[in-house]
């Protein structure tokens, strides 16, 4: 998680804070303009020149923004994916060495009943 120190935290709260500002004085300009009756159609034009730059910027680092997160979660799921073939792998080593060591352990058991069925067989 994203700390308050992190530089990208307080760039993106320092753009955030001046869209908000460039807003707020883009919309008190047209509020003054609406109580003047004033329509000048340059000043209304840049005005909705700005609304649209802010737009695309917006637009622009929210698409940036998204990038680098599905770039980060891509690479977490990787890892994750590898973590998880490697305890199926570890998973699968055990049971085969569980496996083998009761078949080990079962072949001297078997040696053992049968050196002592020869032994009995032999004593008769």
């Amino acid at each position: 998680m994203d700390s308050p120190h992190d530089p990208s935290v307080a760039a993106e709260q320092a753009r955030t804070r001046l869209h908000e500002e460039i807003e707020r004085v883009r919309s008190g300009v047209e509020e003054m303009l609406a109580e003047q009756g004033s329509e000048d159609a340059d000043l209304r034009r840049e005005l909705d020149a700005i609304r649209d730059e802010l737009r695309r910027d917006t637009r622009s680092y929210v698409k940036k923004r998204i990038g680098k997160l599905e770039k980060r979660t891509d690479k977490r799921v990787g890892k994750l994916e590898r973590r998880i073939d490697q305890v199926e792998q570890d998973r699968k080593y055990a049971e085969w060495r569980i496996h083998t060591n009761n078949e080990q352990m079962l072949d001297g058991l078997l040696k053992e009943v049968r050196a002592i069925a020869d032994l009995l067989t032999s004593s008769r």
